[in-house]
């Protein structure tokens, strides 16, 4: 029959270890950015234009084709490559060409970078480009963010909400 040091014993065993347990869980304070900081994220995926206009095929054209290749309208695949930039008070922050993904480079270009920023009022530009120009860009967002210590900004990107857009 046990006795009662040693139901004693295991219970004082078990109560040490949940508060070890306890004390790792809650220290070192540790804090995701400085004091007196904020974070901007920008995280997007979008397609940039085709490589080829797209082109009506001719009458013959689609004769030749067997029938359940018959379409209309024929476009390549490959996307261009979509350039990004990040300006915070007219200093850029990020700048990026970003390939389109898949195999065939057909998909969509993907980004996800954090920015630690000074609290405090800042005019954030962004600039997109997703088209054959070789210089502007096709979209561009001014945004005035009042930060307070530790908010977030998130900036995403949506062509059909036409743009960029701030959170």
């Amino acid at each position: 029959m046990p006795s009662v040091a040693r139901y004693a014993g295991q219970i004082l065993f078990h109560a040490g270890f949940a508060a070890a347990i306890g004390t790792f869980a809650s220290w070192p304070m540790y804090n995701r950015m400085p004091e007196g900081s904020a974070q901007i994220k920008l995280s997007f995926n979008h397609g940039g234009r085709r490589v080829e206009d797209c082109r009506r095929l001719t009458a013959e054209e689609l004769s030749k084709l067997p029938s359940n290749q018959r379409r209309p309208i024929d476009c390549s695949r490959e996307r261009l490559p979509v350039t990004i930039q990040l300006l915070i008070d007219g200093a850029p922050i990020y700048e990026a060409v970003l390939k389109p993904g898949g195999i065939a480079g057909d998909g969509q270009a993907r980004a996800y970078e954090k920015f630690i920023v000074p609290a405090g009022t800042h005019l954030i530009e962004a600039r997109l480009r997703d088209s054959k120009r070789s210089e502007g860009f096709d979209y561009r967002s001014r945004f005035e963010a009042a930060l307070a210590p530790g908010q977030n900004l998130a900036i995403d990107f949506k062509a059909e909400q036409g743009g960029f857009l701030f959170r």
